[in-house]
């Protein structure tokens, strides 16, 4: 007779084994990369706020991150991210649904142009696809128009350039307008602009669009570098929601998000070898952890936490010891720690992200 399937099935198949009984900062077999990642590679990085903390720690362990688009001599280091600098690999800000990737490479390869991007606010005026690289706006229309054009240029320069895409997927939910189809990281009115339920609409995007779009956006890239070939390493951002439009609770809007990419991430990685994925929604929402990885907003992601997910994709690709972060939650013998609380963790060690959704907390009913 054949063993039962399950008997000859390592410890990280078994939630009790896997999870309950494992170290939530060292977990054996969450991550094996399907492809070499190379130090020399160039790497681009783009998606939602959780992205940031993905470029930070590449460039801090010696990948070569691109940045196409650096800040000029003249600005002081501080107001690098307040201007959208030194975020990314280009100054695209957050990138939080696939539509708006694809509507990117679109633009940069000529298939379509920027269709009422330029909006106003208090006599100042913003290139409304990335509203908050620009805080202060510039002083007419042609102004925007003419630095989204040095803009697409350095995008192209990068997706020609790159050899792998690090893209973090954020969100299901957008605002698109009407005519155009074009979509914003930002709803109108709530940074900039105005809204008018004419012109604007809602959409919370399906498993199927956002799959046809993410293969639309790998056919544009592939011709626009003229079939060299390049790979693609997909996370999903554990960040919840600010809030949602869906009419649903934000918990519940929250999950469908979440899940939904997950499974878009999981077929693709499934079905192509030049993608993996990896699990950064899943080490910070473990729930052995019991919150500990989000501050008291619950949302914002702690320092610490996103050490823990780095260490595991380093781990992996260039074998880097474990952050000192790490260090501190294991005792000398190895064995876990328990679990910190929420009231035993700072409050404070949140990172400092640039993130256009977390102005909707502003809109939250008072209790």
């Amino acid at each position: 007779m054949e063993a039962n399937p399950y008997q000859e099935l390592p410890a990280s198949a078994f939630w009790k084994t896997g999870v309950a009984q494992e170290n939530p900062y060292l977990i054996k077999g969450i991550y094996e990369k399907k492809f070499e990642i190379s130090t020399n590679a160039k790497l681009a990085t783009a998606g939602s706020c959780f992205a940031q903390h993905v470029s930070s720690h590449l460039r801090k362990n010696g990948f070569n991150v691109l940045d196409l688009e650096p800040p000029p001599p003249e600005l002081p280091e501080s107001l690098h991210q307040k201007f959208g600098f030194s975020i990314y690999s280009a100054r695209y800000g957050n990138i939080y649904t696939v539509r708006q990737l694809l509507q990117l490479v679109q633009e940069v390869s000529g298939e379509r142009s920027s269709q009422n991007y330029v909006w106003e606010k208090h006599g100042r005026f913003y290139d409304a696809l990335r509203p908050a690289v620009e805080p202060e706006g510039l002083d007419s229309p042609e102004e925007v128009i003419e630095h989204r054009r040095y803009h697409v240029a350095r995008v192209k320069e990068m997706f020609e350039t790159l050899d792998v895409l690090f893209l973090t997927l954020g969100m299901t939910e957008m605002w698109m307008h009407k005519e155009s189809g074009t979509v914003y990281p930002a709803a109108p009115d709530t940074m900039i602009g105005e809204f008018d339920s004419q012109v604007f609409e809602f959409v919370n995007a399906r498993h199927a669009e956002i799959l046809h779009d993410f293969k639309q956006f790998q056919a544009v890239l592939t011709i626009l570098r003229g079939g060299r070939p390049f790979k693609i390493l997909l996370t999903v951002s554990p960040v919840p929601l600010t809030a949602s439009a869906s009419g649903k609770h934000v918990l519940v809007s929250t999950a469908y998000s979440k899940s939904t990419l997950r499974s878009v991430a999981g077929q693709l990685s499934m079905e192509q070898e030049h993608i993996d994925y990896f699990p950064s929604y899943e080490i910070v929402t473990n729930p052995k952890l019991h919150s500990t990885a989000f501050s008291e907003n619950l949302r914002s992601v702690r320092e610490e936490a996103v050490d823990n997910v780095m260490s595991h994709f380093f781990a992996e690709h260039n074998h880097l010891e474990i952050p000192k972060s790490q260090k501190k939650r294991k005792d000398e013998d190895g064995r876990q720690k328990k679990t910190l609380h929420p009231q035993e963790v700072d409050p404070s060690r949140g990172l400092d992200v640039s993130c256009e959704e977390m102005i909707l907390d502003s809109f939250a009913p008072l209790k």
